[in-house]
């Protein structure tokens, strides 16, 4: 399959992450290889937060972007909106019928102001993601992703332990977003035998030190929407408080040579 073959340790796919049609499409003539939806930018571009998008319109969304570009489209589709393997299981049906080459499950719930699930049901729930991901003539790719590091429980030995069980009920790939040391990664890395995803923002080590630390995927998640909102909210003061606009120049006009590069006109 053409998304799984991307991933190879030690040359990692960079994976952005879009968070509307425009975005994807944008990124796609930049040569990325393979996109990927983020669950937060999805959900502030519709004015909401992170987690308050229902499993349909994360389903639309990703069939959008799917249907926009010519490259392998995964979905951050969260806990899979549901706590049970079942439920789990029927929004990898419906990510399948959404034409993605992949999707994520978390092992977090949101609800009930937020857990990590128990180990054994963390284990059944990528299980059944597995079962339905691979069971037919269309093979989608699983990651498995160990949320500890971004939900205040930072023990790595925890965290490795999960996604060494996630690996054996048959996950293709393995996230622990939250782990940003170099030597954390290369510890984690050594740890399974399935390509890593890393995320690539803030403090995180460069590419080429991921890379040598055996990283097989970068992604951004919602980072670039964020450093989009931020530019806006730049221009915006500026036009505001000072009357001027200097700062948001250079960017438009970039802005324009990308849009009409990527943009068709239309039928």
């Amino acid at each position: 399959m053409r998304f799984a073959e991307l991933h190879v340790p030690g040359t990692p796919l960079l994976m952005p992450n879009p968070w509307d049609v425009g975005s994807a499409v944008a990124l796609a003539s930049l040569g990325f290889e393979a996109l990927a939806t983020t669950s937060s930018g999805f959900a502030g571009s519709l004015g909401r937060l992170d987690g308050a998008v229902s499993r349909d319109e994360a389903i639309a969304h990703a069939a959008a972007l799917v249907a926009a570009v010519d490259v392998p489209v995964s979905a951050d589709l969260e806990n899979c909106f549901g706590d049970d393997p079942d439920d789990v299981a029927e929004t990898v049906r419906q990510a399948l019928g959404a034409g993605l080459a992949g999707c994520s499950v978390e092992d977090y719930s949101q609800d009930d102001g937020g857990r990590i699930y128990p180990f054994d049901l963390a284990v059944a729930r990528v299980a059944a993601a597995v079962s339905v991901a691979h069971g037919g003539s269309v093979r989608l790719v699983i990651t498995a992703r160990a949320e500890n590091h971004i939900r205040g429980h930072d023990d790595l030995a925890d965290t490795i332990g999960r996604l060494q069980a996630f690996q054996a009920a048959g996950a293709d790939v393995l996230f622990a977003p939250g782990v940003n040391a170099l030597d954390d990664i290369r510890r984690l890395v050594e740890s399974v035998d399935r390509p890593v995803n890393v995320i690539g923002a803030g403090s995180a080590p460069s590419v080429a030190e991921l890379a040598s630390a055996g990283v097989a995927r970068i992604s951004v998640g919602g980072s670039f929407f964020y450093a989009a909102m931020g530019a806006l909210a730049d221009a915006a003061n500026e036009l505001r408080d000072a009357g001027t606009y200097a700062g948001p120049t250079a960017s438009i006009k970039s802005g324009r040579v990308l849009a009409g590069r990527a943009f068709s006109s239309g039928p």
